[in-house]
């Protein structure tokens, strides 16, 4: 009876689920999706005819700027005005698949620091990252450095994008309306970019909703002579942005976003850390049964 009484009704989540709803709660957060907004490093080729033949020709070019909206095109542009609304961290580990499980990315909570230990689907901490200030990385065992050099420290950023002069897979100019999307920034050195970025508002007292960042790319040569680019950005100082009711609502939306990606998260440790504390107990057990005589 107590505990009936102490439910809040004005709580959607807790009725839902005291309801018996939880599971379409769940699928309905799952469908949460963004446009996902990365650097393409390589150019994208197709065909042309040229005097009766066809001949391979670049329709996209390396360095752009690449949108992938969930079930539906890729857009491609070199340049672009982002309007950052919040950044999130968190870290994540590549591990690569066999003959019987596929490709996989373990990944952390996304919290505003890194200065705490984050959960991760797998049931651990940190993607396997010991937990505080490493001295000295050589001392610690090749298989942790090898586990450690893996994990990445992710900034991840949330916003609406416009792209210049739009293209799609086959080159073909497009009109794009400005699209909400989630940047994973693993890369050392574009991770800085965008924090320095990030700083420079926060030393000035400003919001970084309300300015824009103009973006481009810089390619940066490899030992191979292969290309790879980061992302090459300034604040665009000149206006300031205001916070109106579809900004606010926009806002809220990414905050929801965090919220229900954390959750996920929070759900799949659960999960797996008694799947973990299963077998633990199980080899205890197995010790607990040996007779210490066999050991005379």
């Amino acid at each position: 009876m107590n505990q009936i009484a102490t439910l809040d009704t004005t709580n959607y989540a807790a009725m839902a689920k005291a309801m018996g709803m939880s599971v379409d709660t769940a699928s309905k957060e799952k469908s949460s999706v963004l446009a996902r907004l990365r650097i393409n490093h390589n150019p994208i080729m197709g065909e042309t005819e040229v005097k009766g033949k066809m001949v391979k020709v670049e329709v996209v070019g390396a360095g752009t700027y690449k949108l992938e909206i969930p079930d539906g095109p890729t857009y491609y542009s070199e340049t672009a005005v982002i309007r950052p609304f919040l950044q999130r961290f968190m870290y994540k580990r590549f591990i690569m698949g066999n003959d019987k499980t596929p490709n996989r990315y373990v990944k952390t909570v996304m919290s505003d620091n890194l200065n705490i230990d984050l959960k991760d689907n797998a049931g651990g901490f940190n993607c396997g990252k010991p937990a505080g200030y490493i001295q000295d990385f050589k001392a610690l065992p090749e298989k942790t450095q090898d586990l450690i050099k893996q994990i990445k420290r992710v900034r991840v950023l949330f916003g609406t994008i416009e792209l210049a002069n739009a293209v799609d897979g086959n080159g073909n100019a497009v009109d794009v309306e400005p699209t909400p999307f989630i940047w994973e920034i693993d890369n050392r050195d574009a991770y800085k970019t965008v924090g320095d970025l990030f700083g420079k508002l926060g030393k000035m007292r400003r919001l970084p909703v309300q300015h824009s960042i103009l973006a481009s790319t810089q390619e940066r040569k490899l030992p191979n002579g292969n290309s790879f680019y980061l992302p090459a950005a300034e604040l665009d100082m000149t206006k300031t942005l205001d916070m109106d009711n579809q900004t606010q609502e926009t806002l809220a939306s990414f905050l929801g976003w965090v919220q229900n990606y954390n959750e996920y998260i929070f759900n799949a440790w659960d999960e797996n850390a008694h799947k973990s504390e299963d077998v633990d107990a199980g080899m205890v057990e197995d010790f607990v049964d040996i007779d210490v005589e066999d050991f005379a």
